[in-house]
């Protein structure tokens, strides 16, 4: 049961991460996109950033910092090399956020989480 609870609290953290993104003039392209290589909670754009977004949700905020490593980032950063093409246009910035949420906070977004070599 506790995992099931975990999936659908992950769930509803990545709609209102969507809704927030919303009401900072992000238009979200894509949500929960699965492939081999990985997986992206959120494909959003604004202007000419699409941006490639993990979203973590924690009951409690001092866990927040241990949410999200390398290996999580890494593995969004494949999947979202495998999906620029589509959703990016030529000339288009493309990064890597995170958005941290916990229970009683407002969202954290960490822009450009991710960049190569790290």
């Amino acid at each position: 049961m506790r995992r099931a609870e975990a999936e659908q609290q992950g769930r509803r953290a990545e709609w209102l991460a969507a809704w927030w993104l919303r009401l900072q003039g992000w238009r979200i392209l894509a949500q929960r996109v699965k492939l081999m290589a990985g997986e992206v909670d959120l494909i959003a754009r604004k202007g000419r950033t699409v941006a490639f977004i993990e979203v973590k949700w924690r009951k409690d905020a001092r866990q927040l910092g241990a949410a999200i490593d390398a290996h999580r980032l890494r593995r969004v950063a494949r999947a979202a090399e495998m999906l620029a093409g589509k959703y990016a246009r030529p000339g288009d910035d493309v990064r890597i956020d995170v958005i941290l949420m916990a229970q009683g906070k407002w969202p954290y977004r960490i822009a450009n989480a991710w960049q190569p070599g790290t």
